[in-house]
């Protein structure tokens, strides 16, 4: 019998948790200020954190928390305190790349499972193995593998080992993650939640005798990102990752908007219940992958080498958000509030967690007084509107963007 696997989403802070959820996501990864791989002040307080686990077992989802720096020693001794905040707050597994740590989570909240992070860099099944025998429960599988590799791990590892694997979001040009690089040019170590990203940097040669004088490497007239990766998108290829004996499926993205959470997750719940249900995917949810921010895709190492280098590291979108849904006045009208200026009479679309995205044109738009409005033009205003349809808040109005600022297509790979 197929295992239904897990859509895993991420979740930087409070409400991208809340779109995961309520687009579809049946876990959702987190982290706090300190310990986590990404350091941004957007992360979760101990507070948010509980209050963000409640919010999701509420709705039957799981909530786990990243702990995949590798820590100093002075952090070492912090470990204790932390790793027993987070089991008080309810979160569902730990995810660690670092065996202190491990040895720290069965020590102090033995209740709790435990993910070996991608940054551990398993990529065979003896790897698999010896850390289902460390107490894993799960391993995030290394990037690098391809789909026959994961096969060949499913079926020589113990059935109870969960196995996770990235299937949408950014790639890193180093094996797993591992990288030097922003440490030696930025002195934020990007093994600690700090990487300042110089793969997307734009490089030139320079010569010692030549100073101030720099010599492009490439005869690419628009310069040489010699690093700069790819995103990944698998979504046209869930079937062959569910054949492959993956558990879970996991999204890229914690430092991303909420608009970008509900929007992928919403388009891999769909494809992957269709997935799971053997019916063809819906051209519209390969669509949507193109409508959020993204670099050009590439199927990553799934189906051998990924041609995974692009030649800038500008991100492409072919829409925005105008508002969000916050609720139904007693009219009927729905109560919105506004994250991009837009007027009466624009070509909108209506994105909710149960239906494709509904075309409709902006009308008898009215202010919180209920005055009528031709433009809706400041942040956060508070405003109503009819809708073509009922939507649950956090339902989002977006519009599409003008073409010249889409230029990228699924152009690599196998999608």
């Amino acid at each position: 019998m197929l295992q239904i696997p897990e859509l895993l989403a991420p979740a930087g802070d409070l409400e991208r948790l809340r779109y995961a959820v309520n687009y579809g996501a049946d876990a959702v990864y987190c982290g706090l200020p300190e310990f986590g791989m990404r350091s941004a002040p957007a992360n979760f307080t101990p507070e948010q954190l509980a209050e963000g686990v409640i919010y999701a077992h509420a709705r039957g989802r799981k909530v786990y928390l990243t702990m995949n720096t590798l820590p100093t020693n002075e952090e070492v001794d912090r470990l204790p305190e932390a790793i027993r905040a987070a089991a008080a707050a309810g979160v569902d597994a730990f995810i660690v790349a670092d065996l202190g740590v491990l040895d720290a989570c069965k020590t102090y909240a033995p209740q709790i499972d435990v993910h070996l992070s991608t940054q551990v860099g398993i990529t065979n099944y003896a790897a698999a193995t010896a850390a289902y025998k460390m107490g894993a429960k799960r391993v995030v599988l290394a990037r690098e593998l391809s789909l026959q590799d994961i096969a060949i791990i499913r079926d020589k590892t113990p059935p109870e080992l969960e196995l996770e694997a990235f299937v949408h979001g950014a790639m890193c040009v180093s094996v797993s993650g591992r990288c030097l690089l922003s440490t030696y040019l930025t002195g934020r170590d990007s093994n600690r939640g700090q990487c300042a990203q110089p793969c997307r940097w734009k490089y030139g040669l320079t010569e010692a005798k030549r100073p101030g004088q720099v010599f492009d490497i490439t005869e690419d007239e628009r310069g040489t990102y010699i690093f700069n990766s790819r995103d990944m998108c698998m979504i046209e290829h869930l079937p062959a990752l569910l054949d492959a004996g993956i558990t879970s499926l996991k999204i890229e993205g914690r430092t991303k908007s909420a608009y970008y959470v509900g929007a992928v997750t919403n388009a891999y719940r769909h494809a992957l219940d269709d997935a799971i249900a053997g019916r063809p995917l819906d051209p519209v949810w390969q669509r949507e992958v193109l409508q959020i921010s993204h670099r050009p895709y590439s199927t990553g190492f799934y189906f051998g080498e990924p041609g995974q280098y692009t030649a800038n590291s500008a991100y492409f979108a072919g829409a925005e958000v105008c508002a969000v849904v916050e609720g139904t006045a007693p009219d009927g009208r729905a109560v919105l509030t506004q994250r991009n200026k837009f007027c009466a009479g624009d070509t909108l679309e209506l994105i909710t967690n149960d239906a494709p995205p509904v075309t409709f044109t902006a009308e008898a738009l009215r202010d919180a007084d209920g005055l009528p409005l031709e433009t809706v033009p400041h942040p956060m205003q508070r405003f109503t509107m009819p809708l073509p349809c009922a939507a649950a808040p956090l339902s989002l109005i977006r519009r599409k963007l003008p073409a010249e600022t889409v230029d990228i297509r699924l152009e690599c790979g196998k999608i």
